[in-house]
């Protein structure tokens, strides 16, 4: 099934949903108890199978029917193998910075109430991590069966962004996904979707190992998508009522305002903030800030830039897609029945009220742990940058007229660096026009500026690009299709993509 007919069998499947939720559920319900029982009914069968032949073997004697059925159960035996093997594998616990009670009792007397309001199970472990997210992980005791430990897990670039009632209607809408039939029922299909994907993986990698890893293979190779996109979907009806937990916990204004915050402030937090963070390895040997003691300064300095109406609107204008088992924003705001409305400014964050002083301990460890991880490559971008401007002002000496092709390209990439693709924009149309082409990596990065302009020509130079140099095709042809995705839609990105790939020389 290609990504397309996913796309339309998910749609399909959202309508029905929408117009018969409760027998949607019971339909996929349906669907995965009866793909558990045949598997399970397929592997009783080859070890009865199995197990009669040498039960018959040694009873009657040799006989055709008795080694037929033996050499059968040899055959598959392996695919029971390796489908147990499957069933009993352990999922890796969630990372993060496990925290205790007494390290932040107002937090844990917080999931305590709410426990109490929902009354739903423990959450056994409570972690704080280094993301812009929060989640409740479950992982079964025994591989992937057995009851489940639940791991709550909050970034702390993620507390710092919201208010106290904001994450107080997170965190409900987390928990309400491990709460009632809703939680018990779409954890244990969330097992059979990992179950019967990772069981695929496996017996694909040995397809030719045997005619019934071939035929095991098919079969679900042939189910696994239509399960895939009942349970999305089934996923994507769960995060409504997910979003009715934070309701009966925080109230509809303060879950609506969580899901706008979350996704204005998220989207400044990936694009922008790490990226200026970043940028100080030009000038600096080390950042003048480190970035989760500096992260509540940042967002609330930065307020006018995420918060402002045209954010608001280009996230409204976004729609659910099949990448995603959340709804779209739009969607999910108006099912709480409130405005789109820009965030007013955090006065206290979550992080202050919910960890206190234990909030900017964490900080101080997780500083530590990521310059651990960075020093050495942040080092290596200075000396790198510090190189290239020395370099950069030789050629800005120099008439563009007198430069040759060797440096004129040295030059435009080097502006398109560590200046602004303006800078850098005029010697790539004087680089461009010379004789001695073609010239790929200009090609490529005057294609990317032309396509932040919106001007489609770019596209030509992408292809020029992915033509002329191997190592330059990947990096061409995803910036082409992200473009072309954005405008025009997949089918026409996918036809671009193809038509660059059939082109390319031998």
């Amino acid at each position: 099934m290609t990504n397309e007919e996913f796309g339309w069998l998910v749609a399909r499947l959202d309508t029905q949903a929408a117009n018969a939720p409760r027998a949607f559920r019971l339909k996929v319900l349906f669907i995965s108890v009866a793909a558990y029982v045949a598997l399970f009914l397929a592997l009783l069968a080859i070890l009865l199978l199995f197990s009669w032949a040498v039960v018959h073997a040694r009873t009657h004697g040799p006989s055709r029917i008795a080694f037929a059925a033996c050499a059968l159960g040899l055959v598959t035996l392996p695919v029971f193998w390796v489908t147990l093997r499957t069933m009993l594998m352990r999922l890796p616990p969630p990372e993060g910075r496990e925290i205790a009670r007494r390290e932040a009792p107002v937090l844990f007397d917080l999931l305590d109430k709410m426990r109490a309001k929902f009354d739903g199970p423990p959450i056994h472990h409570v972690l704080i991590d280094r993301d812009y997210n929060a989640c409740i992980a479950q992982r079964p005791r025994w591989g992937l069966v057995g009851p489940s430990v639940n791991y709550l897990v909050v970034g702390l670039p993620f507390m710092f962004g919201q208010s106290t009632s904001e994450m107080l209607a997170i965190v409900a809408h987390e928990y309400g996904h491990i709460c009632g039939a809703h939680g018990r029922t779409g954890a244990w299909i969330y097992r059979q979707r990992l179950l019967f994907a990772e069981v695929l993986a496996r017996v694909e990698s040995t397809v030719e190992a045997s005619f019934a890893h071939m035929l095991m293979a098919r079969a679900l190779h042939a189910f696994f998508p239509y399960f895939s996109a009942y349970t999305f979907v089934l996923s994507r009806q769960n995060e409504y009522e997910a979003d009715q937990a934070s309701v009966r916990m925080a109230g509809a204004p303060a879950a609506a305002s969580s899901l706008i915050r979350s996704s204005l402030l998220g989207d400044w937090f990936h694009r922008d903030f790490w990226s200026t963070l970043y940028r100080q390895a030009d000038t600096r040997e080390r950042p003048a800030f480190l970035p989760y003691k500096a992260m509540g300064t940042a967002f609330r300095m930065s307020h006018d830039e995420w918060a402002s109406g045209d954010c608001l609107q280009a996230a409204w204008r976004r729609d659910s897609n099949a990448d995603d088992t959340h709804p779209c924003l739009r969607d999910r705001v108006e099912a709480l029945g409130q405005p789109a409305a820009v965030p007013q400014p955090v006065q206290r964050s979550a992080a202050a009220t919910l960890l206190g002083a234990f909030g900017e301990q964490l900080a101080e460890e997780f500083d530590a742990a990521w310059w651990k991880e960075q020093a050495s490559a942040w080092g290596e971008r200075h000396r790198h940058a510090t190189r290239s401007l020395a370099r950069l002002r030789e050629l800005n000496g120099a008439a563009l007229a007198v430069l040759p092709l060797h440096e004129l390209q040295e030059m435009a990439l080097l502006k398109a660096e560590f200046e602004t693709p303006q800078a850098a924009k005029p010697v790539l149309e004087h680089l461009l026009r010379q004789p001695g082409g073609p010239f790929p990596r200009a090609s490529y990065v005057y294609g990317r500026i032309l396509l932040g302009e919106q001007r489609r020509e770019g596209l030509a130079h992408l292809e020029t690009a992915a033509r002329s140099d191997r190592h330059l095709v990947d990096d061409a042809l995803r910036a082409g299709f992200a473009w072309l995705h954005a405008r025009e839609g997949e089918p026409v990105a996918l036809q671009w993509v193809d038509a660059v790939l059939e082109a390319r020389p031998a």
